[in-house]
């Protein structure tokens, strides 16, 4: 799921990285640990990677801007592309409309990034998961699709829910009590991520220096009102 790697510290408050760490072939930096260690998310495989992502768009912007600078080739599947167009104009990615992400092409010297914000109910997708092309499927709470695309993914980040819905992903994701009951309270940019069994991570996103603010903003959880478009 994850690599690690100890953060070089920064003046973030509360102890961020300075997200310094060399990015290579490892993958994209998530976040920091409790530890104080970034992790590396690897979206540069030769099998098949699919991950969902249940919270805001900022996190998934996020990585989607950290792929494209670390040279993977990111396509922004959306309905909301004005939302998308500082990640599109900041980083090169490229957005194109609720099923008409071209074939990528991707390969071992040109990894891609699928980012799928299709709402609550994302069709099924053109573009699927394949060697050296990753998918990340963003749905902004616990919708009735949430099941099946748990289960079909390999990694699930679940941020802020409600005390409904951490009930429901407690039993889908077979969480402890005690992670259940730390969902509805997570602050901005705070996300547990799910592997398969009991393996699981709390990252806390931190954005790197005011470049990265000026392109995504501050971390939130609720999507911006008024940026659909």
């Amino acid at each position: 799921m994850f690599g690690a790697r100890r953060a070089r510290r920064s003046g973030v408050p509360g102890g961020g990285a300075a997200w310094s760490v060399s990015v290579g072939g490892d993958g994209v930096p998530v976040g920091v640990d409790r530890e104080g260690r970034v992790l590396l998310l690897g979206v540069h495989r030769a099998v098949p990677y699919d991950v969902l992502l249940i919270g805001g768009v900022w996190t998934a912007q996020v990585l989607a801007a950290r792929a494209a600078r670390g040279g993977v080739r990111v396509a922004v599947e959306t309905a909301r592309a004005r939302l998308w167009a500082g990640v599109a104009e900041g980083v090169g990615a490229e957005v194109f409309g609720v099923g008409r992400v071209p074939v990528l092409g991707a390969g071992e010297g040109r990894p891609a990034l699928v980012v799928r914000d299709c709402g609550m109910r994302p069709p099924r997708g053109r573009v699927v998961p394949a060697p050296w092309q990753s998918v990340l499927t963003l749905l902004p709470y616990v919708s009735p699709v949430a099941p099946g695309l748990v289960r079909g993914a390999a990694l699930v980040g679940v941020q802020q829910v409600s005390p409904q819905e951490a009930e429901r992903l407690g039993r889908l994701l077979d969480l402890t009590p005690e992670e259940r009951e730390a969902l509805p309270g997570l602050g901005d940019g705070v996300t547990l991520w799910c592997a398969g069994g009991a393996e699981r991570q709390w990252v806390a996103t931190v954005p790197d220096g005011a470049a990265e603010v000026g392109l995504v903003g501050p971390p939130r959880r609720m999507d911006l009102v008024g940026q659909e478009g």
